[in-house]
């Protein structure tokens, strides 16, 4: 019988469901809107229902399978108390209980549990990922911000109130860019996705830089894909995009280092496709900040959760922990 683990991810538009077997292949997966009305009530049966749904999709598979449980990625997610926390970019105000819902609605036999989406990606590199032999690391997912998870021994990091490793809101630059949220100079400001438009931005208008290719896009229509493609033609705009980040970022993970000495860092998320464009400059930078006994010990790997099913997969590693426990 092959035991299967459902896996979550709650975003601000769309909420991705997923059964995840034992070797992280999602076997089916559904997807339906992440509502605008506010209603949690209604989202939950919604939910519920849709997740039922594919339960009955794998026995049309003919699968012999065991459900094992629950797993939930969501923005805000606090796990000691299953709930989702003032999550600005979803439409439920205040405190929701994830985790009572699905409860209501699914036999006592699951594990059900709910963790942010970057500690989701952290328990899903561990379960399934190149992370598999390592009991202390860390996860950084670039993307529209930059969240992380932290491992130490094994477990992840959670703290007093569940909300513990927010490793992209450190400051990095004392009253700099405004960080999505709010506060000045933290590291998401420049290396997430928009920072690194904003520091292409910058450059172009320092260099009164006309005759580079992405001088010709606006703010909206640029991507970080954008800019690697631009520093696969030479642009040395682009090029120097790279490097200013990498500096940023191996800044940022030096001073991760020196708290917690893991064995290896994980970089995840679409800017990470650039390869060695990202990841030499952040190596080099790391090191040029870490103390002696750390230099060239610390691991900088991309992770090997494939980007499309990842938030899932993650989300569903989360049962896999539960039932360690």
């Amino acid at each position: 019988m092959k035991k299967i683990a459902i896996g979550i991810d709650i975003g601000g538009t769309n909420t991705v469901i997923g059964a995840v077997d034992q070797d992280g292949n999602v076997m089916v997966n559904r997807t339906i809107d992440t509502p605008k009305h506010g209603d949690f009530d209604k989202y939950m049966t919604d939910l519920s229902g849709e997740i039922k749904e594919l339960i009955k999709s794998l026995k049309l598979m003919n699968e012999d399978t065991d459900i094992l449980g629950i797993g939930v990625g969501a923005p805000n997610g606090n796990y000691y108390n299953g709930t989702i926390e003032y999550a600005p970019n979803l439409s439920f105000k205040g405190v929701v209980n994830i985790v009572e819902g699905l409860k209501k609605n699914f036999p006592e036999s699951y594990a059900i549990a709910l963790t942010n989406d970057a500690n989701a990606a952290a328990i899903g590199e561990m379960v399934y990922g190149g992370a598999q032999n390592m009991k202390n690391f860390v996860m950084f997912t670039l993307g529209t911000g930059v969240g992380s998870g932290v491992i130490v021994n094994g477990d992840l990091v959670y703290g007093h109130d569940g909300f513990a490793g927010e490793c992209g809101h450190t400051t990095l630059i004392p009253g700099g860019r405004v960080c999505g949220c709010g506060a000045l100079g933290h590291l998401e400001a420049y290396c997430s996705a928009p920072g690194m438009k904003r520091t292409a931005f910058e450059l172009i208008a320092h260099y009164n830089a006309e005759d580079s290719v992405l001088a010709d896009k606006s703010f909206k229509e640029l991507t970080s894909k954008m800019i690697y493609e631009a520093a696969e033609k030479g642009d040395k705009i682009a090029l120097e995009v790279f490097e200013k980040t990498g500096h940023y970022l191996g800044q940022g993970l030096a001073d991760t280092v020196h708290h917690l000495a893991p064995e290896a860092i994980f970089l995840f998320g679409g800017p990470t496709a650039a390869g060695d464009y990202i990841f030499k400059p952040t190596y080099e930078s790391m090191n040029r900040h870490l103390l002696p006994i750390f230099k060239d010990k610390i691991k900088i790997l991309p992770s090997k959760l494939k980007l499309g099913d990842a938030a899932i997969v993650g989300a569903s590693a989360l049962v896999w922990k539960e039932i360690e426990k």
